[in-house]
């Protein structure tokens, strides 16, 4: 069996800097040394337990430093590793793996052995094992339909977006990155690995909190940090502005930090003008991509914002990117249309999912389901998500632009806007907002305020406010799950 790219990467760190601290984290701790040796003897075992080779194997992560000896391992052996989070709901499990059909698990904190054996259909289909053939991750995102989609990245894939990324944010010996984003999606995997192949130190961090993150920010000196909005929000929303203070002075002492990586949604430009400040001198990157591409397809760098606040930036090298049409048809300039992608960093396909992943693409082109445009220099904007669409009254409004709108008034946080069915307008425009700390949201002022920055028929109907924006398993927001909040009258609307 050759080699895996990614083993090859990884052992020939491990090989320059045995001695040096690999990763640390819940009362553990790991040199190079140490990372490699156990995750040899993983491999020995799951090779005595069955054939692993390009086979998905259950790993059971919950951002622990051994979670990367599992990684490590499964690839060791020929296997494609499917991180699952410990916390995970047993029936979860059960549907990823039946997905995936997963003969092995594999979990090395369980006080029952650091294998187990699941009972699977052992036929396999000639499709399946295209597909895995030199896979390395099984990454599961959630569907339109509920149903986990397994997402089949290579190690070549894999290994060249390592090496894209390398090239733009420069990880090295003496860089510590802090891990905060969950290690079973792959933004979390990319940020730990791209740091683990050039030799630094990976601090992880098992549980989000606002608290838990500036301490691990100041504490482990670090200089590299991945996060998603809704981590950045919670921090400006919990913490009080003495705090905030306190902590912008001791992360800006240790003198440490350079760069912060953000994605996974829009960041709006009060956020995004609060977080460059609060991490002041350190740079800011915007970054959109998709578990399909590996992540990290655009960029919007540090000295672009100024000149381009809502864009997500220009693709990364390699990338193409077009335009379509509810038509079919290339968008003419300023025209929104979906955004559709030619990767040389794209996924094997949807395992168990042939279907599927024909419908993902478009004469080659992976199609992304966002909605987006393009300015004069090349600059691409998100518009929403093709499936988003409310359709009020014949009128097509994106959320993501009602959200804008919303994130201007005076003592909002955050926002998140979505669809409910009506008989008369098709569908009106619901809206849950989050309140800045000490603020009192009054809805007379909401209206006034709006009426600035949309036009009427695109401002909600009804007006909600939580503590919190509902977020999945990733961190996301999940606008479903405000629909069934709405639905069940779990939240109630803002009185005029």
């Amino acid at each position: 069996m050759q080699e895996p790219l990614l083993v090859g990467a990884l052992g020939s760190a491990c090989s320059r800097h045995g001695s040096r601290s690999a990763l640390i984290g819940e009362d553990a701790a790991l040199t190079y040394r140490d990372l490699w040796d156990q995750a040899s003897g993983l491999a020995r075992e799951l090779a005595a337990s069955g054939s692993v080779e390009h086979a998905p194997v259950v790993v059971r992560c919950s951002n622990h430093p051994t979670d990367f000896v599992a990684f490590l391992g499964v690839w060791m052996a020929g296997g494609l590793a499917a991180p699952v989070h410990r916390s995970s709901p047993a029936e979860v499990v059960r549907a990823i793996q039946a997905k995936a059909q997963c003969t092995l698990s594999v979990d090395l904190l369980s006080q029952q052995g650091t294998t187990q054996r699941l009972p699977v259909d052992a036929r396999v289909q000639e499709s399946r094992r295209r597909v895995l053939a030199g896979g390395a991750l099984v990454i599961f995102t959630s569907g339109s339909t509920g149903r986990p989609k397994g997402v089949v990245l290579s190690h070549q894939a894999f290994h060249a977006k390592l090496a894209q990324n390398q090239r733009l944010f420069q990880a090295e010996p003496d860089t510590t990155a802090l891990l905060v984003l969950n290690d079973t999606f792959s933004f979390g995997i990319w940020v730990a690995l791209m740091t683990l192949m050039q030799g630094g130190k990976v601090a992880m961090l098992g549980r989000f909190t606002p608290q838990a993150l500036v301490h691990a920010l100041c504490q482990e000196h670090v200089s590299f940090l991945g996060v998603v909005p809704t981590m950045v929000r919670a921090t400006f929303g919990t913490l009080t502005a003495p705090e905030l203070a306190e902590a912008r002075s001791r992360i800006a002492a240790t003198g440490r930090l350079r760069r912060v990586v953000i994605g996974g949604e829009p960041l709006g430009r009060q956020l995004s003008a609060e977080l460059r400040e609060f991490i002041a001198p350190a740079e800011l990157f915007d970054v959109y991509g998709l578990t399909e591409t590996c992540t990290s397809d655009f960029v919007l760098q540090p000295s672009e914002y100024a000149a381009h606040p809502d864009s997500i930036g220009r693709p990364f090298p390699g990338i193409r990117y077009r335009l379509i049409d509810s038509e079919g048809e290339e968008c003419r300039p300023g025209s929104v249309g979906e955004l559709q992608l030619a990767t040389p960093y794209i996924m094997a396909g949807y395992l168990g999912d042939e279907a599927l992943t024909a419908q993902a693409f478009s004469n080659g082109w992976f199609r992304t389901g966002d909605l987006a445009s393009v300015d004069g220099e090349g600059f691409v904007s998100i518009a929403g998500r093709l499936k988003e669409l409310i359709v009020r009254g014949a009128n097509k409004i994106t959320p993501l632009e009602v959200e804008m709108a919303l994130l201007q008034v005076d003592g909002v946080a955050s926002a998140m806007v979505t669809g409910m069915p009506d008989p008369i307008l098709g569908e009106r425009i619901h809206a849950l907002l989050v309140a800045r700390p000490g603020a009192r949201l009054d809805l007379p002022a909401i209206r006034q305020a709006l009426a600035i920055h949309l036009e009427k028929f695109k401002a909600p109907d009804v007006f909600y406010i939580g503590d919190t924006l509902p977020t999945g398993r990733t961190g996301k927001l999940d606008r479903g799950l405000l629909q069934r909040l709405v639905s069940s009258g779990a939240v109630k609307p803002l009185a005029e």
